[in-house]
């Protein structure tokens, strides 16, 4: 087990944005339905990443992977159970379901394991999939998935907008017959580029962007022409909020600005400015940090995935802020180690209330998932004395280069073994 301290310091300079692991993830479960070695840049080197192809090495597939550039090929793919000690560690491995039944018409997927934010069934995947004609039964712990004629095209309305649903159903789309129509689809710019690799592949899809996508099946497998993975907005969102927090000029580069206006728009509700560019973008210090009032939803509105980091900026705030999780149930488990850092932060169900300008002090607190492990990182930059971060495995598996880039830009931070 690794431990990551913290020491209270001063931080400046640029940040280079990583490829976006939530793009890459159904990216390469793709590349199950390719007739080609797929050729992939900017891919971040993350744990999650890791994992994924560790999984489709097991499916058969072959790769090479270096300096953030795959190439992989899928085609002699000979197993198509995911088995469960890789699919335990990790919920996006639920993505192979779609294109293995997809290609092959019979597959078994472990039920999958991940962070623990809550409750985040795959019914609506299934509920889907048994839509376009997939006989589909639980045993052991597993889906097992038939298609014995092929999926169909079918009209699918998702109940509840689901991220992982819509890219599984998209990707089973492409090989059904006729037409899928999904009602109710994510709008996330990963599931764009999702979108738009398959467009730029010979896939007739209409809606991009929109919560209405029409996709026409092939009966062929995709020539997958190279692309580049799109930067990642979470990570940019981070690493704005480390700006925020420390309450000093930072600059992020390499990103789209537009994928992240809505992280943006909060900040400068909390009284800062910003220099955007074409790719870059730089927040400067205020004179006093407002509070701010969030409540999560899905894309383009406030992204879950930057609640736990807002929070901690949130707790240098002149005011009292106000932070609703929508999504998920149980993603407040930050808060206990944030006031035990000397936070004020009390919570009444799916709100939080944060009594800002507390001045924090280092302690040893417990990382419980991927983002919470991020605003820990967060306070820890301006707590008096140092901060253990226990459990960090969690910060792997999405940021990538983590403490190269933190010693980048001033922050005294060490990994060690605990």
């Amino acid at each position: 087990m690794k431990l990551l301290t913290v020491k209270q310091s001063s931080i400046r300079g640029n940040v280079p944005i990583s490829g976006a692991k939530n793009a890459a993830l159904p990216l390469l479960a793709l590349t199950i339905i390719a007739k080609n070695k797929v050729n992939i840049e900017n891919i971040p080197n993350v744990a999650d990443i890791n994992t994924m192809l560790k999984l489709l090495k097991l499916l058969g597939s072959e790769f090479n992977f270096k300096n953030n550039k795959l190439e992989i090929d899928t085609t002699s793919i000979n197993s198509t159970t995911a088995t469960y000690d890789i699919v335990k560690t990790m919920r996006a491995s639920i993505l192979v379901l779609g294109p293995l039944l997809a290609r092959f018409r019979e597959c078994k997927v472990s039920l999958p394991g991940g962070c623990a934010i809550g409750m985040r069934p795959v019914d609506l995947h299934l509920k889907a999939l048994e839509q376009m004609g997939a006989e589909i039964k639980i045993e052991n712990g597993y889906i097992h998935a038939i298609a014995k004629d092929g999926l169909k095209g079918a009209e699918i309305i998702f109940d509840k907008i689901t991220v992982t649903g819509t890219e599984n159903i998209i990707m089973a789309a492409v090989l059904a017959q006729g037409e899928t129509t999904i009602l109710n689809a994510a709008k996330e710019p990963e599931i764009v580029q999702l979108c738009e690799v398959l467009k730029a592949s010979g896939v007739e899809i209409k809606g991009i962007g929109t919560s209405t996508l029409n996709i026409k099946g092939k009966n062929e497998l995709l020539d997958i022409t190279p692309f580049s993975v799109i930067p990642d907005r979470i990570e940019a969102g981070t690493y704005l909020c480390a700006g925020a927090i420390a309450n000093s000029k930072l600059t992020i580069s390499n990103i789209i600005p537009s994928h992240i206006e809505n992280i943006i728009n909060k900040l400068k509700e909390m009284n800062f400015k910003f220099e955007i560019k074409e790719n870059e973008v730089t927040i400067l210090p205020t004179n006093e940090i407002k509070p701010v009032n969030i409540v999560t939803s899905e894309h383009p509105g406030f992204p879950t995935d930057m609640q736990a980091q807002f929070m901690a900026v949130a707790t240098q705030a002149n005011g009292v802020s106000i932070i609703e999780e929508r999504l998920f149930e149980n993603r407040f488990m930050h808060v206990a180690e944030l006031n035990r850092m000397g936070a004020d932060i009390r919570i009444n169900g799916k709100v939080a209330t944060i009594y800002g300008k507390k001045e924090l002090i280092g302690a040893d607190v417990m990382a419980t998932d991927l983002r919470a492990s991020s605003a820990l990182v967060l306070a820890g930059i301006i707590a008096k004395g140092e901060t253990k971060i226990h459990r960090v495995y969690h910060l792997f598996r999405g940021y990538e280069n983590l403490v190269e880039k933190l010693k980048n830009i001033g922050v005294e931070v060490r990994l060690e073994d605990e």
